[in-house]
């Protein structure tokens, strides 16, 4: 069996060495990310901080918590991007990431047919030269976390 990409991610946060993009918040059992291999601007993650491969395995508190941030990081992207909505997507699929994490992806005016509902996934695992790259993507994160701060404190 492989070993779980999102579980080596988690543990980098842990230490303190990840990339603003790669820890814009962290609360008791979530954590907010911006997607590393995608090209489209504001594509965010929210991971359990526990390693589980089911939503059926969430505790009420990481329920609880989960639909929190759901609202808000979709209420910062619109924000921050001026999306229209936002995508919230669940698989836990792939071989290096079974761990549960929800996508949350900004759908925007302008974004081409070809690329509405699960078609977004088009915007995902592309080449290295297509992705945001991480000046964007933390840029992006600073304004994400200033908002979702600010939603913590309101």
């Amino acid at each position: 069996m492989k070993a779980c990409k999102t579980c080596e991610l988690i543990a980098n946060r842990d230490t303190g060495t990840a990339p603003l993009w790669d820890c814009i918040q962290r609360t008791s059992f979530w954590d907010v990310v911006h997607s590393y291999d995608t090209a489209l601007p504001g594509w965010l993650v929210l991971v359990v901080r526990r390693h589980i491969t089911a939503v059926a395995e969430l505790t009420e508190a990481e329920a609880m918590e989960l639909g929190l941030l759901i609202r808000r990081t979709s209420v910062a992207l619109q924000e921050i991007t001026g999306c229209v909505k936002t995508y919230v997507i669940q698989f836990a699929e792939k071989a290096e990431h079974p761990h549960v994490h929800f996508h949350i992806i900004p759908r925007m005016a302008d974004q081409p047919e070809n690329r509405h509902s699960t078609q977004i996934f088009g915007y995902l695992g592309v080449p290295a030269e297509e992705r945001v790259s991480q000046e964007a993507m933390n840029a992006i994160a600073a304004k994400v976390r200033e908002r979702l701060l600010a939603y913590a404190s309101a």
